[in-house]
Formats: structure tokens, sequence, C-alpha cells
């Protein structure tokens, strides 16, 4: 454990002492891309923050090879070598992107590809784990069509999410942390050396990660753009398929009897890990909502629009920070709930104790349709936004939560004068949008 939390702290500090002189490049290379109409964020401000969570991830690699317990991973399995060549390889698409704006096809094929080379270096699904039957050999055409169909959801729905400050690196970060506590489990409680590789990667995920988050919460000081979502995408597929396709259930001798019935009780685990709806279920279900709305209205699956789970939660009432924050609980939720469920799955507890924290998560969701309306006598006891305002106030109320939610009769229809409205990094102008680009969910 002291060689996982050395190298997540090196991964940290690498990308964090990093992100400033990249901020610096980025704004000197022009990566600072017009306000486009589906964007949160008022003031253009610099991307390419995926060249320091790179740089973070060659520095956890590099240091876990020179590591007495972690070098085994490297020893015994190529799959940190195939990690480094395909994060590497999407990286590059990514910042093409960030500067370029490259097209949405494009992109898709060189996911693809990235999801090929780590197919080629033994990154790839084995076998699969089915109730009632046991193991299922795959043949090498079924393993690498799911693995490729399994990196490319995941990028897309990490990178459909990218649309708030701090929310994708937030999320990433809380699904690779539960995903790290089960890797952790299987590799050192039940011996199993396959494992070895998914909790590093999980470690250097949560680095990355928590690198970034400091410079990228808001208001945020840069984005990870293309190339930091699709490599955090990319390198939490690489650990679900790594644990998931080529760690035998029977092998862990958790249950007495045969194969079958070990496969049937651990299924909770090694399903949601595949597919993998537990650890980043809000994205994944805002990228099927995101095609399945787009198809109906006869657009491309790709193209950008600001009908997202974020976006909703800024036009029920939630601010920016708050919105975050929500999206934050229901992910530790489902992750940990689902870790929680794969350690003892016969407890009741747990089943009540996720039902409980739901019916929180569904008062917080819907808190500001239920906003109190405070007596005048008692408005100096409660904070200024429960109390009644005047009508001057509630104009101007009214226009900042326009602009804010980034709503376009703010700009035909602006507030008061004096009457100015505080946003990211002090600005109080507002700046020209551009017409949304098809292709990307990043930012």
């Amino acid at each position: 454990m002291r060689e996982y939390l050395l190298t997540l702290c090196i991964t940290a500090a690498v990308t964090y002492l990093l992100t400033g002189p990249v901020r610096k490049f980025a704004i000197v290379a022009g990566a600072m891309p017009e306000i486009r109409a589906r964007d949160v964020h008022r003031e253009p401000t610099p991307r390419l923050g995926g060249i320091a969570m790179f740089f973070g991830l060659c520095a956890g690699l590099l240091v876990a090879d020179h590591l007495t317990n972690l070098s085994e991973a490297f020893t015994k399995s190529n799959e940190p070598r195939a990690l480094l060549s395909g994060a590497a390889l999407i990286w590059l698409i990514g910042v093409l992107d960030d500067k370029f704006e490259i097209d949405a096809l494009i992109k898709l094929g060189g996911q693809m590809i990235a999801a090929g080379v780590m197919v080629m270096q033994g990154l790839t699904i084995l076998w699969l784990p089915i109730p009632s039957v046991g193991n299922v050999a795959l043949t090498q055409w079924q393993g690498t069509l799911l693995t490729v169909a399994l990196v490319v959801i995941t990028i897309n729905a990490v990178n459909f999410v990218d649309g708030l400050d701090g929310l994708a690196s937030g999320m990433v970060c809380i699904a690779a942390a539960a995903f790290f506590l089960y890797a952790y489990r299987i590799w050192y409680s039940y011996g199993i050396e396959a494992a070895a590789p998914a909790t590093l990667f999980s470690a250097i995920l949560m680095g990355m990660c928590l690198g970034f988050l400091p410079h990228n919460m808001h208001p945020a000081r840069i984005f990870m753009g293309d190339s930091g979502s699709m490599l955090i995408g990319l390198v939490l597929a690489a650990g679900a398929i790594s644990i998931t396709g080529q760690v035998d259930p029977d092998a862990l001798n958790l249950y007495a009897g045969s194969e079958k019935a070990a496969v049937h009780q651990t299924v909770p685990v090694y399903i949601p890990l595949l597919l993998p709806l537990t650890i980043i279920a809000v994205p994944a279900a805002d990228l099927v909502l995101a095609i399945v709305r787009r198809t109906w209205r006869g657009q491309s699956p790709f193209a950008a629009d600001r009908g997202h789970l974020h976006h909703r939660l800024l036009e029920i009432g939630h601010s920016h920070s708050r919105a975050v924050l929500i999206m934050y609980f229901w992910s530790a939720l489902i992750g940990f709930g689902a870790l929680a469920y794969s350690v003892n799955s016969a407890s009741m507890w747990i089943v009540l104790g996720v039902v409980f924290l739901s019916a929180i998560g569904l008062v917080l969701l819907l808190l500001p349709r239920f906003t109190p309306r405070t007596p005048r006598w008692a408005e100096h006891f409660v904070p200024p936004r429960y109390r009644r305002r005047s009508a001057a106030a509630e104009t101007t109320y009214e226009h900042a939560q326009a602009v804010e939610h980034g709503e376009e009769e703010a700009a035909a229809h602006p507030a008061p004068v004096g009457a100015a409205v505080s946003r990211a990094n002090g600005s109080t102008a507002l700046g020209a949008r551009s017409r949304p680009r098809v292709g990307g969910g990043s930012r």
C-alpha cells in the first residue's frame, strides 16, 4: 500500500506542478477557443490540460517500475506498456483536437486505433464470467471487438460529461478510488497477481485527477480538453479490461463448489466492471441519453447541445458548484455502493443504506423546487438566498441566473445600470459566442 500511495502522490505532484506551465503554453499557442452556445463558462479559458495529466501518467509508471513490489507488474505483464502506447496515441489526437478541432469521425477512428494498439500488446478481454454458465473463453476477434467497444464507450462517456468545472476529473477520481479498493482487495487479499496492473492503473488515475483538480475547480483556470478527458477515459477502461477479462473468478476461491457457483456469486462485481456501469454509471447514462435525444431530433449523435445532465441541474436552479457536488454524490453512491455489495452481497444493511442515501440524493436534486419563503421577521436569521427581494433586486438576480446558466436572452436584455454580474475570474463582460461545433463533448 505504501508503494501505491507513493506512486499516487508523485503522479499528483507532477500533474499539479506542470499544469501551471501548460496553461501558459496553451495561452501562447492559442488553444483558447471562443465561447460556444453550449458552454457554461463565460470567458475564453485555455485547454490542453491533458498535457500535464499525460506526463503525470508517465511519471507514475516510471516510479512504479523502480519500486520493489510494483515492478512485478512490469516484469510479469505487458499491460503497463500497452496502456502507455494507447494513452500516447489518444493523447496526441486530443492535443490536435484541442488546438485545431478535428472532425468527430477522425477522433472516433483514433479511439479505435488506440484500443487496437492495446489489444495487440496483450491488454484485452480473454474470457467472460457468465451466470449459470461459468467462464466463457472468447475468440481473438470476439475479445478484440469487445475490448475496442468498451474503450470507445468509456472514453466518450467521460468526454460527454466534461461540461462543468471540475466535473469530469472529480467523477473519474471517485470511480478510480472505488475501483482501486476492489482491485487491491483482489490482488492483496487473495494473492491474484493478474490484478496488480489494474490496481496500479487506478492509483495512477487518482493521482492524475487529484493533481489537476485544484486548477480545474470553479472558476477553472484551465480545462483538460479532449487531450485530458479521452486520456483518463482510456486509463479507466484499461483497468476494467485488465481485471475483468483476465482474472479467473475461480482462482479467487471465494466460494466452495463449482466454477459456475463462484461466477454466479461474483457476477454483481464482474459484470458492472465489464460494462462498466457502476464506476462511471452517471457518465454512461448521460452518454446514452444524449445519443437518444439527438437521434430523436434527427441530429448526429456527435452534435453538441445543452441537454446533458449537468445542464439540466443548472436549469432547475442549482449553482455551478452545487451541480458538480450533486454529480459527485451520485457517482460515489453508485461506485462505492457496488463496492460494498461486492464485499458482502448478503447484507441487507448495505441495500438499506444505499436506498436511504438515494432518497437524500433525490431531495438534494430537487432542492431548488422547494426553496422556503422566510417571514419578514426571520430574514435576519437566515442566509441571504432565502430572504425576499425587492423588484429591482429580483431583476438583477434573474439576469445573473440567466448569465450563469448561459441563456441566450441574457445578451439581448442587459441588466440595469449598476447591476454588474460577477462571473468566472472576476470578469463582467459577456463575450461573443460562436455556433456550436459538431463533434466533441469535452470543453
